[in-house]
């Protein structure tokens, strides 16, 4: 019996293996909030996130999700004070070098989406040497959205078909949504299934506004950094009790 399958047992008995989502995204909101009920700088709610997507990335792997796409930092996050995002891109730094080892070992495969041209070069470097190692991993696909906002990348797919039609190596009548869905940051990536937010917000933020279009939303209260296993394992029950008609009747 090899490892993966040892792992995959430890999906809880309510849970069918049959109708989990194959691709789980998630908007981690709450950090601050959990940070300020616990008497801690803004900061420390962050560094907590990191450990809830830690624990999320390794939960689908045990049970079987094999996408995993998560909000990291959106392209409206630069307004915030500038000391959190200089932290934050200091934090993406660190945890991409303290990580890769683990995630080659995980066989888990990371990639990047988002106008990541706009990050810290050295961030952008992290991010490129994290991406070509891991590229050949078979594992769980993990995507991170960073300097990422739904309204943007659909510009970017109209921008880039728009030069090609220009050019004329496009003609406006072959764009259909197969066309379209090749100029998104998320070329390559099924559409997720199932969206959680934390935090109690309801709003998807600017995120994945293509790829949602017929995802179950799942909506918790629960603060990010307070986000575990067993609140996965809620959303996802609550998943599977639903009727996914996708249009139909």
């Amino acid at each position: 019996m090899t490892v993966q399958q040892t792992e995959l047992e430890y999906l809880p008995s309510d849970l069918e293996r049959e109708l989990l989502p194959k691709h789980v995204a998630v908007i981690m909101d709450g950090n601050g909030r959990w940070a300020k009920s616990q008497g801690l700088p803004r900061i420390m709610g962050h560094k907590r996130g990191v450990d809830s997507l830690r624990n999320l990335l390794r939960t689908c792997r045990d049970w079987g999700v094999g996408a995993l796409t998560a909000y990291a930092f959106s392209t409206e996050n630069w307004k915030r004070p500038e000391e959190e995002v200089e932290f934050l891109m200091s934090l993406f730094k660190h945890v991409l070098r303290q990580e890769l080892r683990e995630m080659m070992q995980e066989d888990v495969q990371i990639r990047f989406v988002g106008n990541l041209e706009a990050l810290p070069l050295v961030l952008q470097e992290e991010i490129t040497h994290a991406t070509e190692k891991t590229k050949e991993n078979k594992g769980i696909k993990f995507t991170v959205a960073t300097n990422y906002g739904g309204r943007l990348e659909i510009i970017h797919a109209c921008r880039a078909i728009a030069e090609k039609v220009q050019q004329g190596l496009l003609q406006p009548d072959d764009i259909d949504e197969s066309v379209f869905e090749k100029h998104l940051y998320t070329v390559g990536i099924c559409d997720p299934d199932l969206l959680i937010r934390t935090s109690g917000e309801m709003r998807i933020s600017n995120f994945l506004l293509w790829q949602i279009a017929y995802s179950e939303i799942y909506i918790t209260d629960t603060l990010w950094p307070d986000f575990d296993r067993n609140e996965f394992h809620r959303a996802l029950r609550a998943y599977q009790q639903r009727e996914r008609r996708f249009g139909k009747v």
